[in-house]
Order: structure tokens, then sequence, then C-alpha cells
């Protein structure tokens, strides 16, 4: 079931894309509103806009669903029993956090004493301080 809404959500997103290409810009109405290419298109003199705006819509649509879809899809997945939540492989997890760190590394007690000089701050050039 899954796999079928990924590939209609795959199909819808590619057709959304395909369609809004497919519109023309606002700019375009002004020249068709003086003739210009009304009589070269399929849809009639009224042109695409009427039915590429309703595919579009429909399209959103079902693009939405079978994202909610999905998304329903992902949530019952990780709290059903994903490999991550089960009962193996926490324990499993559990063990490797709790194994040392072995490093060829010494490790120190405390951090290197930095040399302390009681002039920390430097002076102006031409002072005696």
């Amino acid at each position: 079931m899954e796999t079928i809404v990924v590939v209609v959500h795959v199909i819808v997103a590619i057709g959304i894309v395909g369609l809004v290409l497919l519109q023309q810009g606002k700019g375009a109405d002004a020249g068709a509103s003086f003739g210009a290419g009304a009589s070269q298109t399929v849809f009639g003199a009224s042109g695409s806009g009427n039915f590429l705006v309703r595919a579009t819509t429909v399209g959103a649509t079902i693009f939405f669903i079978t994202s909610l879809s999905l998304a329903v899809f992902a949530k019952n997945q990780s709290t059903l029993g994903g490999a991550v939540n089960s009962p193996l492989a926490n324990e499993a997890l559990l063990q490797e956090v709790a194994a040392p760190i072995v490093s060829d590394v010494p490790q120190l007690d405390a951090a290197p004493a930095l040399p302390s000089n009681e002039d920390d701050v430097p002076s102006l050039p031409g002072s005696d301080n």
C-alpha cells in the first residue's frame, strides 16, 4: 500500500510541475485580449486557463493527500516497532555505548598548568610599568 502511495505521489508531483510550466503568466493575458494567438489555441478562444487551473488544483489536492498518507505511514512504522525501537536493537545500542573507549592517547588527570606571569596585561610603549 505504501509503495502505491509513493508511486502516485511521485507521478502527481511530476504532473504538477508540468501543469505549472504549461500555464501562461498574468502578463500574457494582455496580448491575448487583443487577438494575439487566440485562434491558435487547442482549448478554444477562452484559452486553456480554466482547464489547467482545475487540473493543477486536482493535482495539488491529490499531492496533499498522498503527503499526509506518507506521514501517517512513517509515524505508524516508527511507533509499531521499526528496527530502532525493537528491544534487541536498544540492548545492542546500550552495550555499544557502555563499552570502554580504548585509545593510544594517554589520559591526563588534570589540564596542564599554564605558565603564570605577574604581568599578564601588556604595557604601553613609553610607560615604566
